[in-house]
């Protein structure tokens, strides 16, 4: 039944062709801008969760999962570029495995970019209550953070949750010249913070060095734990897939761009995550039995309360920063995060309208969710949604459970467009590919491997949220969406 009805590849570039692309992008453009969707979070928040779940260890979990984004990467690059329409893997999906796949996809791709948003939410709102308090201006601890987190309401989460939905549902679209400004602003705040860091370093802040060994599929925790939480620190990487149809030689300059952002993105990691260990440690916080506690729940909150343990902190690098007695350098780091992670918010916002928005060209959801606003021409019902759910998820729940959930729906999608690409090659090998995945037979297999050992250690909490998500998605898919999909009715999209 979910395989049954296949959208042709060739009737979804035709709807794509009426509005063609001019072939631009370069490689440097393309790497440029796959470190600019790269870098944010996940570096400058997600350092203590990593640290909390592998101790000095998480400079191998940083290598670990940007391979397996690589070998997804590469695959999804062959598919950006055969099919270089929007909608991302769920449109990828449509044309290979079926209506019902591509629909558990983008509806997997509706909880990644949604909780991504709200994950950077809190990683902002973490970076400005840390430059407010040192300004004299903090808010209560109770309205800093959520009730799992040992506070009520993470109240600048959702604020800046809101004014992005604002500015969306207005309109709005991000200069490229300003992207690059934050890509320059974010490289700088990671350059001020390695210069400061390295020199502090001491040999005895890597001893032990995987205090709590390599993991457990059913823990999260450990070396292979914290790997899975921080692809969240590389899913920015699409950028560069999704811009195939804007790439001059794709075939040479989409793999050179994959592997320069992510090999750029690594080396500045390795060397931020280094810098924090070594100059303040980053051992993680133990419960009475003498095991780690899971972060993001309420007796790691307990244990954390009135530390300055790195693990603890909701401004990683800046609380570092100031540990080594540089605050200066730690309110630019703040200021830095503050103002460009933003723009992040609003590229996840937007992205998920877009998904929606395919999903209801496609006749899968209701048309009047993608209803455009009269006077803005902006699809502001779909985007009002979203951004409430954003705001609240921000506002309630820790960083490290949000990034957990939004990896279980992206390593999902990854895992869909690999075997995507091997089917594509047995059942239509002579299909025109601008970009050809390497040794496909080899990086396939290992991405989907990859992805599937990185999914079976994100935390419990991600996990049941995953497959509960999943079957109410397939509910309204068979209540809706089966039934009103218009290649079911035999009808062409809008």
């Amino acid at each position: 039944m979910l395989f049954k009805r296949v959208k042709p590849i060739d009737q979804i570039i035709a709807t794509a062709e009426k509005k063609s692309l001019t072939r631009q992008l370069g490689a440097f453009q393309l790497t440029m801008l796959g470190i600019g969707a790269i870098i944010g979070t996940g570096i400058f928040v997600l350092t203590a969760e990593a640290g909390q779940k592998a101790g000095p260890g998480m400079m191998i979990a940083f290598v670990i999962a940007a391979v397996v984004c690589a070998f997804a990467a590469l695959a999804y690059a062959e598919l950006a570029a055969m099919v270089p329409v929007a909608g991302s893997a769920y449109t990828y999906t449509y044309g290979v495995l079926g209506e019902g796949v591509a629909w558990i996809v983008g509806w997997a791709l509706v909880l990644e970019y949604t909780i991504a948003a709200s994950t950077v939410c809190v990683g902002w709102a973490g970076y400005v209550n840390g430059l407010l308090a040192h300004a004299g201006f903090g808010l209560p601890h109770f309205l800093q953070a959520g009730p799992m987190d040992g506070g009520s309401f993470n109240l600048l989460a959702c604020l800046i949750g809101l004014a992005i939905t604002g500015l969306l549902v207005i309109g709005t679209s991000k200069s490229a010249k300003v992207n690059t400004v934050l890509v320059l602003v974010k490289i700088a705040a990671l350059t001020a913070f390695i210069f400061v860091a390295l020199p502090a370093v001491k040999d005895q802040n890597f001893t032990p060095f995987v205090p709590n060994g390599w993991g457990s599929p059913m823990g999260g925790i450990g070396v292979l734990g914290a790997a899975a939480s921080i692809v969240f620190a590389y899913i920015g990487f699409d950028a560069i897939s999704t811009a195939a149809e804007e790439t001059k030689n794709p075939n040479r300059n989409i793999p050179i761009a994959l592997i320069g952002s992510l090999g750029v993105c690594t080396i500045y990691y390795l060397l931020v995550s280094y810098a924090a260990v070594g100059s303040v440690g980053a051992q993680p916080m133990l419960g009475p039995n003498g095991m780690a506690l899971e972060p993001g729940t309420p007796a790691f909150a307990a244990a954390c309360d009135g530390s300055q343990a790195l693990v603890c902190s909701k401004e990683a690098l800046a609380h570092v920063v100031r540990l080594l007695n540089h605050n200066t350098i730690a309110a630019f780091i703040a200021f830095a995060a503050g103002i460009a992670l933003p723009s992040v918010i609003l590229t996840m916002t937007y992205g998920q309208t877009r998904i929606f928005f395919t999903m209801s060209r496609d006749g899968l959801l209701p048309s009047k969710l993608a209803k455009i606003h009269p006077r803005f021409h902006t699809p502001h019902i779909i985007t009002l949604i979203t951004g409430t759910f954003v705001s609240l998820f921000g506002a309630l729940f820790p960083v490290g459970i949000l990034a957990d959930i939004t990896n279980s729906g992206t390593l999902f999608a990854f895992i869909m467009v690999a075997i995507g690409v091997l089917i594509l090659r047995r059942t239509q090998p002579d299909r025109p590919r601008p970009f050809r995945t390497p040794m496909p037979w080899v990086v396939c297999p290992l991405a989907v491997i990859g992805c599937l050992l990185l999914f079976l250690n994100l935390s419990n909490e991600a996990k049941i949220t995953f497959f509960v998500w999943g079957a109410i998605g397939l509910v309204v898919y068979y209540l809706y969406g089966h039934r009103k999909s218009h290649l079911a009715r035999g009808v062409e999209a809008d």
